[in-house]
Parts: C-alpha cells; sequence; structure tokens
C-alpha cells in the first residue's frame, strides 16, 4: 500500500493497550540523514474550546505502530505508565 503524508492526516489512531482513539496524525518527524519515518505526531486535544490551550502532544514512535490501514492507524502504546512509547511531550517547534 501506498500512503502520503496527506493520506495519514485523515487516518483515525487507535491505542491497541485500551482501545482509546488518540486522534489524527498531524505531523511527521523524519530523519533526513536517513531518510526515515521516526515518528507521528497527534496534537493534544483543546482545553475549554481552545481558550486555555492544548493538552499535550502524543509522540508515537515508529516501531510501536503495529498496522496501517485503510481507515485507521493502530499502535501499541502504554501511554498512561513508563512503557514503549516516551511521556506525552510539547511541541511548539522545538526540539
Amino acid at each position: 500500500m501506498i500512503c502520503r503524508m496527506y493520506d495519514l492526516r485523515y487516518k483515525d489512531v487507535i491505542n491497541l493497550h485500551d482501545g482509546r482513539r488518540l486522534g489524527y496524525v498531524c505531523d511527521v518527524d523524519i530523519d533526513t540523514a536517513n531518510a526515515c519515518v521516526l515518528a507521528l505526531v497527534i496534537y493534544g486535544r483543546p482545553r475549554f474550546f481552545g481558550l486555555f490551550g492544548r493538552e499535550d502532544d502524543i509522540i508515537i514512535q515508529w516501531c510501536n505502530i503495529r498496522s496501517i490501514g485503510d481507515d485507521i492507524i493502530i499502535v501499541d502504546c502504554n501511554l498512561g505508565q513508563k512503557g514503549p512509547c516516551p511521556p506525552p511531550r510539547r511541541f511548539w517547534g522545538r526540539r
């Protein structure tokens, strides 16, 4: 299956660990030296209609993606505890 970044933006991301919908893919981390995708970025949900900012962004490492289908992306992340995924972090263009 060939998939472009444009197509990834409209796929739901579902956590296999607890069955929760995490959101849509908003950004992708790419290693330009090796030409490979490192992670998917899901922006945090807005707080109180966006007036109080957003929750922390969710970073899904490429190794935690289990399946990319026509409509959804299934990931295996234990977001509430220390596990295979790093804790959520803010993403404001800085690293």
